[in-house]
């Protein structure tokens, strides 16, 4: 049963500005630490293809807020929420601390998919609830 559904669209152009306006700190505030990796990794062999990353991580965590109904209000935090790609190239959702906890605690999975083209990064999440699998 489908629990939530968010889908954000972002300008790419903006998430460069605050990159250069706050630097790496920007970064560092959004990405998880797996996320950063990647991201410290792809901007150093070219700064747009870092740009686009950290741009469709912020539009798919935004995406994933609203689709679990919480925004950006606690147990709902940046880092916490990490999008990684499966080793087929798959994008996934992977949760740490308070936010997996709530997550599991209301058998929840969820499935996302995300996009970047010219100014603009997409992202959609689907948030399925299954009462099976609910934790004791």
């Amino acid at each position: 049963m489908i629990y939530g559904i968010g889908t954000d669209v972002c300008d790419i152009r903006r998430i460069g500005a605050a990159l250069a306006r706050h630097g790496p700190r920007f970064a560092q505030r959004v990405l998880g630490p797996h996320e950063l990796a990647v991201w410290q990794q792809r901007s150093a062999r070219s700064p747009e293809r870092g740009l686009r990353y950290l741009a469709t991580r912020f539009s798919a965590k935004e995406a994933f807020s609203k689709a679990i109904g919480l925004g950006l209000h606690l147990p709902m935090r940046w880092r916490d929420c990490e999008i990684l790609n499966l080793p087929s190239g798959q994008p996934s959702v992977q949760l740490q601390g308070a936010l997996n906890d709530w997550f599991a605690a209301r058998a929840l999975r969820a499935h996302v998919t995300l996009s970047d083209e010219t100014d603009y990064a997409t992202s959609f999440v689907v948030v399925e609830h299954n009462p099976c699998n609910t934790p004791p």
